[in-house]
C-alpha cells in the first residue's frame, strides 16, 4: 500500500477554518463526577523528558568531578599537564553521555531497569575510553599521560555511573507510584477503537501514561460508560474543563484516519488547549512514512498538535524572562520610583493596581500596572475599556498609560513566574468587544493561552495595541499571538524585546 503523508490531511490552519455545524457548539459544565476526577490530578507533574535530561547534566559533572579526583590524588594538584588533563577529561565525560543517549540508555525503561543495562552503560563507558587512547596513540601522545590514573578512573567513574543509576532506578519507580512523574492522558471518542487501544497501552512494559478517563459525544449504546475498566467521564465540550483542572499532558484520539471530518471536529475544539494530541494509528490499515509515527512503547501515534513552548524550551524561556526581568528592574528602576512619586502627588490611593486577568491555560493571575485610574473610578475587571480623554484616568495615568509606563511593574511579574516577558498579552478576565466577551468574538481564543503571557508581544509590536473598539481589532490580536505561538523561538522573543521600545513610539491607539 502507497504511504500517505499525514501532514496532507490535517494542519492548524485547516483545524481553525473547518466549520463545525450548529448542533456541535454547545457547551456544557463539567459534570459533578469528572470535577472530582479531575480535582485528583491538581499537582503538576515531572515530565520524563525533563528527568533525563537532568540526569545526562548530571552524570556528565559526577564523571568530570570524579576524573578530577583521581587526577588530583595519582598526580597532584595541578602538578603536571593540567589544562590537557582537564581538557580530556571533560572531552571523554562529554563523549560517554553521548555514547550512553545514542545507546538509548536515557530512556525511561532504560532508567528503571539498570541491572538489565548494565552491559550497555559498560560497553559506552569503555568505548569513551578506547576512541580516546586511540587518538592518542594516532597523535603520539599517549606516554605523556598516566595509565593508572586512567585506570583508577576507569572503575571509579563506572561505579558513579552506575550507582547513580540504581538510585534513579529506585526514585523513577516511587515518583510513577505516587504520580509524581507520569504523562496524564485521556481518550478521546469510546467502543472498541478505545478498548483495544487502551489495551495495547497497558500492555507496555514501565509504561508512563496514566489514563485519566474517556470523553465521548455519543450516548451510552453507541459508547458504553465504562470501556476497559475506564469511566466515560463526559462529553467533548466538557472535556476541555477536565484537561485544564486535571493538567492532562496528552489527548489520544481513538478515531480511524478515514472519519476526517469527524476528527476535525474533535481537533476544531481541542487545539485550544496546551497538551500534546495524537491520533492512534495501532489497528490503522493505512500506512503512514516511519518519521510521521511516534509511539507508546511500541503502540503508533500519530502526532497532530505538539504542546508548544515544553520542556527544555520552557526551561530556556524561564532563563530568559529571569535573566532579562532583572536587567529590566535595573535599567528602569529610576523612573518606576519617579512615576511612584508622580501618583502619589497626582492623586489620593495606592501606586499599584492589581488586576486579575487570564494566564497560562486560562489559569487567572494577578497582574501588577501603576495605578492610572482615580482610586473611586477604577475598573478591575475592565469590563468599560479606557476610551480617548476618559474621565476616569488622571494626569499622570494618561502619561504613563500613553507611554506603557504603566506596564513597568510586570517585569516583577515575569521575574516571579506569573508572566513571561514576550507571549500573548494577558487581558482581563471580563474584557469586551461591544458587550461581548473576547471569547464570543473571536473563535479559538482561548488558544492563545496555550502558553503563558506576556508582558509584551507580538501583537504590540505590529500596532495592535490600546483600545478595543471594533471586533477585528480583538480578532487581529489573537491572530498575531497565535502567529507567535506556532513560531516561537528564543531568537523571535529576543527580535520583539528589542523593538517593542522602538514601537511603543507610536501612541496613536494608547489612551
Amino acid at each position: 500500500m502507497n504511504e500517505i503523508d499525514p501532514a496532507s490531511r490535517f494542519s492548524m490552519e485547516a483545524v481553525r477554518k473547518f466549520e463545525i455545524p450548529d448542533e456541535d457548539q454547545s457547551s456544557s459544565g463539567l459534570n459533578n463526577v469528572a470535577r472530582k476526577v479531575a480535582s485528583q490530578y491538581r499537582r503538576d507533574t515531572m515530565s520524563p523528558v525533563m528527568v533525563s535530561g537532568i540526569l545526562r547534566l548530571v552524570e556528565f559533572a559526577l564523571l568530570f568531578l570524579s576524573g578530577i579526583v583521581v587526577y588530583f590524588g595519582c598526580i597532584g594538584f595541578f602538578s603536571y599537564l593540567p589544562w590537557q588533563y582537564a581538557l580530556i577529561i571533560f572531552g571523554m565525560s562529554a563523549l560517554t553521555v553521548t555514547l550512553l543517549e545514542l545507546s538509548e540508555c536515557y530512556q525511561v525503561p532504560a532508567l528503571m531497569r539498570p541491572a538489565t543495562n548494565f552491559g550497555r552503560i559498560l560497553l559506552a563507558w569503555a568505548a569513551s575510553f578506547a576512541l580516546t587512547a586511540l587518538g592518542a596513540f594516532v597523535l603520539k601522545m599517549s606516554e605523556d599521560y598516566s595509565r593508572l590514573m586512567f585506570g583508577i578512573w576507569f572503575v571509579a567513574g563506572f561505579v558513579v555511573v552506575f550507582g547513580l543509576r540504581l538510585v534513579m532506578a529506585h526514585l523513577i519507580r516511587n515518583w510513577a507510584r505516587n504520580g509524581s512523574m507520569e504523562r496524564r492522558a485521556i481518550i478521546v471518542g469510546g467502543g472498541k477503537a478505545a478498548e483495544s487501544l487502551i489495551r495495547s497501552v497497558e500492555r507496555q512494559p514501565y509504561n508512563d501514561i496514566r489514563i485519566c478517563g474517556i470523553f465521548d459525544d455519543r450516548d451510552d449504546t453507541r459508547s458504553p460508560p465504562i470501556v476497559a475498566g475506564y469511566p466515560k467521564l463526559g462529553t467533548i465540550s466538557e472535556l476541555i474543563e477536565f484537561a485544564r483542572i486535571a493538567h492532562i499532558d496528552m489527548m489520544i484520539v481513538s478515531l480511524p484516519i478515514t472519519a476526517e471530518r469527524r476528527v476535525l471536529q474533535l481537533l476544531k475544539k481541542l487545539w485550544v488547549l496546551p497538551v500534546d494530541i495524537r491520533l492512534s494509528a495501532h489497528s490503522n490499515a493505512l500506512q503512514f512514512r516511519p518519521r510521521a509515527y511516534s509511539h507508546i512503547g511500541s503502540v503508533p501515534m500519530l502526532d497532530i498538535f505538539d504542546k508548544p513552548i515544553n520542556d527544555w524550551d520552557s526551561v530556556a524561556k524561564r532563563a530568559f524572562d529571569i535573566v532579562f526581568s532583572l536587567l529590566g528592574i535595573l535599567v528602569f528602576s529610576p523612573i518606576m520610583l519617579a512615576t511612584a512619586i508622580a501618583i502619589k502627588l497626582d492623586s489620593k490611593g495606592p501606586v499599584l493596581f492589581k488586576q486579575k486577568r487570564h494566564g497560562f491555560n486560562n489559569e487567572i493571575v494577578e497582574v501588577f500596572k501603576f495605578r492610572s485610574m482615580y482610586t473611586d473610578k477604577a475598573d478591575p475587571s475592565a469590563r468599560n475599556a479606557v476610551t480617548r480623554n476618559d474621565p476616569r484616568v488622571t494626569r499622570v495615568g494618561r502619561f504613563i498609560r500613553k507611554t506603557s509606563i504603566d506596564e513597568l511593574p510586570q517585569f516583577f511579574n515575569a521575574l516571579v513566574g506569573s508572566l513571561s516577558l514576550v507571549g500573548p498579552r494577558p487581558h482581563a478576565v471580563a474584557a469586551q468587544s461591544h458587550n461581548r466577551l473576547y471569547c464570543e468574538v473571536v473563535e479559538g481564543y482561548f488558544a492563545r493561552h496555550r502558553v503563558k503571557p506576556g508582558v509584551t508581544g507580538w501583537a504590540q509590536i505590529n500596532g495592535w495595541r490600546g483600545e478595543v473598539d471594533n471586533d477585528d481589532k480583538i480578532r487581529m490580536r489573537t491572530e498575531y499571538d497565535l502567529q507567535y505561538i506556532e513560531n516561537w523561538s528564543l531568537l523571535f522573543d529576543l527580535k520583539i524585546l528589542f523593538l517593542t521600545p522602538i514601537r511603543l513610539l507610536n501612541t496613536e491607539n494608547a489612551y
